[in-house]
């Protein structure tokens, strides 16, 4: 009976295998890290920017607003004006 070497078997599958990408310049790399240096001058860089500096979210904040939702004391339209108000100065600044 053949001895059957499993290792063998797929080496030659290894040695053929291309590990690039096909059709990618040697040089993408470099054109990548030209672009993320360059983001924060485009208009998508600078929302994203933005979008970083924004605080965490406060868990217990959200929790709040929601039981004060359910129980009915919490003025939606009025305060919905305002985060709308503070949203448009902010991007317009």
């Amino acid at each position: 009976m053949p001895t059957f070497d499993s290792n063998s078997r797929f080496e030659t599958r290894r040695q053929h295998v291309n590990t690039e990408p096909d059709g990618l310049a040697p040089n993408t790399d470099l054109m990548m890290e030209q672009i993320l240096e360059n983001i924060h001058a485009t208009p998508i860089g600078q929302v994203l920017g933005r979008i970083a500096s924004l605080p965490e979210v406060r868990q217990e904040k959200i929790l709040n607003v929601r039981r004060q939702l359910t129980e009915g004391r919490y003025d939606l339209s009025e305060r919905l004006d305002l985060a709308i108000d503070k949203v448009l100065e902010n991007l317009t600044t």
